[in-house]
């Protein structure tokens, strides 16, 4: 039986609203610890209300429309308190760039709200006489300061080539690309099942554990999802402890160990954590990258994802 898109009343006005706490939070300098856990505890309640929503109607939130399921994708994807906290304080930031920048223009009295979501653009800015509207997508949450100031110089006065190259530099990253991937992610989970029709994740993983850990690595959650390929072939979330790998790799044609070195390079990513340098946070360092050349079909694996990607 077909199930049909679930679409979720007034999810629209939730996301406001919670886009609206955040900037309120972020822009006040007395804002204490006891109103963000509130709204944290407020983030994972409304997630499992529209998962029990899909639920009752015998579905995942998959299964919702478009604008619903990118909107409980980031209302889940906050719930993960690194991420809320990233985002206060760069909408922080990105309040204080704004203010400047319109005290500046002399509209110092201008009505502000700025927030950091998942749009389906790079940004978006409305301004009037009155108001500055700013909205910023969810990619750039982890991009330096000079990245954020060109978004918001961009909103305000319109598009420069400088500040073009700027934006356009960051959002060609990896580091852009994987929060949308796990946006998409949260939503798209077929099931959290390991065996698919061709492989199965559970007896792969026993093996690269064996052969390149040496059977020492603690086992994460492991699940197939359908993302587009052009993106990225698997993730690891680190706040569910859950590697993904995309449903395409569960083929006859995809070679056995093109799977295998897609689950490898994300059990890396567990392995090795996350590391920061110079306030920036690192997925692929230099021990990472050297672990990773070990894969013995390194070369092989590599180019095959480099045609299948290119595809």
């Amino acid at each position: 039986m077909k199930i049909e898109s679930i679409r979720l009343k007034n999810i629209k006005v939730e996301q406001n609203t919670i886009l609206q706490e955040i900037f309120h939070l972020a822009s006040n300098p007395n804002c204490d610890s006891t109103k963000i856990q509130q709204l944290h505890q407020t983030l994972i309640t409304k997630s499992i209300i529209i998962e029990k929503v899909c639920t009752k109607k015998q579905a995942i939130p998959a299964n919702l429309t478009h604008q619903s399921r990118k909107i409980y994708s980031w209302i889940k994807f906050l719930t993960d308190e690194y991420y809320l906290q990233l985002h206060l304080k760069n909408t922080c930031y990105l309040w204080e760039i704004a203010k400047h920048i319109l005290s500046m223009r002399g509209q110092k009295a201008l009505q502000l709200m700025i927030g950091i979501t998942n749009l389906a653009g790079i940004y978006q800015g409305k301004m009037s006489t009155i108001s500055a509207n700013i909205m910023i997508s969810e990619g750039f949450i982890n991009a330096p300061n000079e990245v954020l100031q060109a978004l918001v110089e961009s909103a305000i006065f319109g598009k420069s080539q400088h500040n073009t190259q700027i934006i356009r530099a960051f959002a060609s990253t990896q580091e852009y690309s994987n929060i949308l991937l796990e946006l998409d992610l949260i939503a798209e989970v077929v099931a959290e099942k390991a065996k698919g029709k061709f492989y199965d994740l559970d007896k792969l993983f026993e093996q690269v554990n064996q052969e390149y850990f040496a059977a020492s690595l603690a086992k994460p959650r492991l699940a197939w999802s359908r993302i587009n390929t052009y993106r990225k072939l698997g993730h690891y979330e680190l706040a569910r402890d859950r590697v993904v790998i995309s449903l395409t790799l569960d083929d006859p044609k995809v070679p056995r160990f093109v799977v295998e070195f897609v689950l490898y390079h994300e059990l890396l990513h567990k392995y090795y954590g996350t590391k920061w340098v110079d306030g920036r946070r690192m997925v692929h360092t230099k021990e990472f990258r050297a672990s990773e050349s070990k894969f013995k079909f390194y070369n092989e694996a590599s180019r095959w994802l480099e045609k299948a990607t290119e595809g």
